[in-house]
Formats: structure tokens, C-alpha cells, sequence
């Protein structure tokens, strides 16, 4: 699909057949500007993690800007792995796998789709994961 043709306003239905071409061109507009503001995020991180990288003479302060620091690595690394799933998900739609659950091979669907558009599980083998995961994790 050209790029100038795509129409901004659309927004993928149950009466279309699932993952057509214009799905999929959605799909991969809104991934990869969720990338691209990922990215923008983090070069800004970057300039302001530089500019407060002087010395502060009281102990207080220095404590207070190493805690500013690492929350800004935490929330870098965040969205590091982010951008991961974001790709993954850009490559499954090159594949042609993108939209399909991992674990059950049917489709995801479009609702959830468009909230969490890096999903590989539809919602009932989420919970199903969830409650395993919840169930080893609890004693």
C-alpha cells in the first residue's frame, strides 16, 4: 500500500477480513511512531542526564540528583526493552504472523490489538499465563 494513499482516519474492524492490508499498515504506523517517540524520550533523557552530570558540593543534593539519575536509567532501560518488542512486533508483521496469538494461533483481537499493539497472546492465554505465572510465584 503506497504510503501517501493511507487514509489517517482509519481504524481497523471486525467487518474486514483480519490482518488485510490496511491493518496491517496501521498496525505498522502506530508501532513504529510509539518507537519514534520512544526514541525521542530517551535521546531527551540523554541531554538532561549529561547537563546535570556536574558536581554538587552538599551531600543532600548529590543524593537527590543519583536518585533522579537512577530513575531515569530504570525508566531508559523500560523503555529499551520496549523498543525490543516493538521491533519484534514490526518483524512478525513482515512475517505475516503479527495479530495471531503465540500460543494458540488464533487471531488477537483488533481491541486489544490497538491498546497494546506489541500483544502476542490473545487475552484469554494472557490470563491463563498470568494465573500459571501466579501460581508458581506464590507459595
Amino acid at each position: 500500500m503506497a504510503a501517501d494513499t493511507f487514509d489517517t482516519n482509519y481504524r481497523p474492524s471486525e467487518d474486514e477480513p483480519f490482518m488485510n492490508d490496511r491493518q496491517r499498515e496501521y498496525f505498522r504506523r502506530k508501532l513504529l511512531a510509539w518507537k519514534e517517540d520512544l526514541l525521542k524520550e530517551s535521546r531527551e533523557t540523554l541531554v538532561v542526564l549529561q547537563s546535570e552530570n556536574e558536581n554538587h558540593p552538599d551531600l543532600a543534593d548529590r543524593a537527590s540528583s543519583e536518585t533522579d539519575r537512577a530513575i531515569e536509567l530504570r525508566a531508559r532501560d523500560r523503555q529499551r526493552k520496549l523498543i525490543s518488542k516493538i521491533e519484534a512486533a514490526l518483524e512478525r508483521l513482515d512475517e505475516g504472523t503479527y495479530g495471531y496469538c503465540e500460543e494458540t494461533g488464533e487471531p488477537i483481537s483488533l481491541k486489544r490489538l490497538d491498546a497494546r499493539p506489541i500483544a502476542t497472546l490473545s487475552v484469554e492465554a494472557q490470563e491463563r499465563h498470568e494465573r500459571r505465572e501466579k501460581v508458581y510465584r506464590d507459595p
